[in-house]
């Protein structure tokens, strides 16, 4: 195991692969503007994993474990078991143990610092686009907008609403991609704002026919 040492001291101890680079990402999701506030606990905490998975997939880098802080307004033992069977649930799935953290009182919200491996010098950055390049996307678009706005708060039953809940961390992609992409991300602000991003990086413009962009027939 990559961890050497986890929960339970001052700090996690993680071994980092021989001729590998640790990969580290953080996100914040807050009450009322990243997930409902009635939202169900258990799919909160899976989508709040899968998002920071998502950065080390745009990367080309494997998972080694994450840390969590939790802020929460109240102690409430339902919803926190349901929030701890949720994580759990996809912390085995992906192979991404629970390494540490903190938890506060305060407005509800879930910070995950997530930390992975990639070889060293084969991370998949935004700055390496070239002339030319075809501009791909690993699925659909726009589902999960669209699901936010006829959201289901606790459930993730229909194909729009598991598209928000439940997105799916390209991980095998990404280290598939590691030896065929130039460049890459994660798309979490739109297709055009996140190419922007690879574009600007990379010093160059982009071209989106939009009749060809991949959308899934329940949004259709």
């Amino acid at each position: 195991s990559a961890v050497a040492l986890g929960v339970g001291d001052d700090c996690a101890l993680i071994n980092v692969p021989d001729g590998h680079q640790l990969a580290v990402t953080t996100d914040t999701l807050v009450a009322g503007v990243h997930f409902p506030e009635d939202g169900n606990p258990s799919l909160i905490a899976r989508r709040a994993l899968r998002v920071n998975l998502s950065d080390l997939a745009a990367m080309g880098a494997a998972p080694l474990g994450f840390q969590l802080a939790l802020t929460l307004p109240a102690m409430n033992e339902n919803w926190l078991k349901s929030f701890s069977d949720g994580l759990s649930i996809d912390a085995r799935n992906f192979s991404c143990p629970l390494i540490g953290g903190d938890t506060t009182r305060g407005a509800l919200s879930i910070t995950i610092t997530m930390m992975g491996a990639v070889p060293r010098g084969r991370a998949l950055l935004r700055s390496g686009a070239r002339v030319g390049d075809v501009i791909c996307v690993s699925g659909t678009l726009g589902d999960s907008a669209q699901a936010l706005q006829q959201l289901s708060h606790s459930r993730a039953e229909d194909y729009l609403n598991t598209r928000y809940w439940l997105p799916q961390p390209r991980l095998a992609l990404g280290e598939l991609l590691r030896s065929r992409a130039s460049a890459a991300l994660d798309i979490s602000d739109g297709l055009a704002q996140d190419l922007g991003h690879i574009a600007k990086s990379s010093g160059l413009t982009a071209v989106i026919d939009a009749s060809l962009l991949p959308l899934s027939t329940e949004l259709r």
